[in-house]
């Protein structure tokens, strides 16, 4: 079944591709089975006949998954394309939304090396990125944080970013798709539904559009600060008989604090502060204290050194 789609709305998604570098290479589509991803799935097939292999990951976290992942399986078998549906290797626990995230992601990365597809699509839109937008302002986030969510992260890409909800419901609608509903999406616990509730049933002057606008300007910064971190690390950062030294003098605070993280890091890898942690360590080198975080001692000074503490003694 070949479902015809406006030629505008495939300039759009096609020039997408372009713009990600992406437009002849084979892909996996991630399809939960909602009208976001079906249409990300009608699009692809147009744009990308032959180079597309859907996936739908089946957490395992509602008795209805199951026969979801069969429907999406069968609307791809009358479209004509390859379909496979992933579960996870062992129960999903702890925080819900993160673990099914991780989870997911690397049942995606998995089934990609498998398909030999060298990208993996995602259905997000400019709804999502809104809504991500405002979730993360409303937790404090910086500029990395802020610059929501980016078009292409490795190997994943997102090329439904500039196209609205309403216009990918538009779409499955004029093709005749029936969607299934995730009862999840209701679940006002979740911060992602609760912001989303807010938006539809409040006057406000957000729009999807502009926060659009506002992310890539941010993600455009969050790279420039990225590119002069690197720079800076090389010039100011020093190691010898483990112990880290980094010259902070005359640099900007927010440049201190990505110079900070990065020795942190190189020291212990899996050490991830943020927020208030970092905030409060960085107050403390600036004011030439001692300070530990971690394993790691952290000495204030004219220039900023770290070391692993040793052992404890029991």
């Amino acid at each position: 079944m070949q479902v015809s789609l406006a030629s505008v709305v495939l300039d759009r998604f096609r020039a997408a591709l372009c713009r990600l570098d992406c437009a002849d290479d084979r892909f996996l589509c991630a399809v939960s089975g909602g009208p976001d991803s079906l249409a990300l799935l009608l699009l692809a097939q147009h744009a990308l006949p032959g180079k597309l292999v859907a996936a739908t990951v089946d957490h395992q976290l509602r008795a209805e998954s199951a026969d979801e992942a069969r429907i999406v399986a069968e609307i791809c078998r009358n479209l004509g394309i390859p379909h496979i549906i992933l579960t996870p290797d062992e129960k999903i626990s702890g925080n819900l939304q993160s673990s099914a995230r991780a989870a997911r992601y690397a049942l995606l990365e998995r089934a990609a090396d498998t398909q030999n597809c060298r990208h993996i699509a995602t259905a997000h839109h400019a709804d999502d990125q809104l809504e991500t937008l405002l979730m993360r302002l409303a937790r404090g986030s910086g500029v990395d944080g802020l610059s929501g969510i980016r078009a292409r992260n490795g190997r994943v890409v997102r090329p439904l970013l500039e196209f609205t909800k309403a216009e990918l419901i538009d779409i499955c609608s004029s093709a005749g798709i029936q969607w299934v509903n995730d009862p999840s999406n209701a679940n006002i616990d979740f911060d992602r539904v609760a912001i989303r509730k807010w938006l539809a049933n409040t006057q406000h002057p957000f729009s999807a559009p502009r926060a659009l606008r506002t992310a890539s300007a941010l993600a455009d910064a969050s790279d420039a600060l990225l590119w002069m971190t690197d720079t800076l690390a090389e010039q100011r950062i020093s190691q010898e008989n483990g112990v880290i030294t980094c010259k902070v003098n005359g640099l900007p605070r927010e440049l201190k604090r990505r110079l900070l993280i990065r020795c942190l890091r190189t020291l212990d890898v899996g050490l991830a502060p943020r927020g208030d942690a970092i905030d409060r360590l960085l107050t403390d080198l600036e004011n030439a204290r001692t300070a530990m975080i971690g394993n790691i001692k952290c000495l204030g000074q004219s220039d900023w050194q770290f070391s692993k503490a040793p052992p404890r003694r029991s």
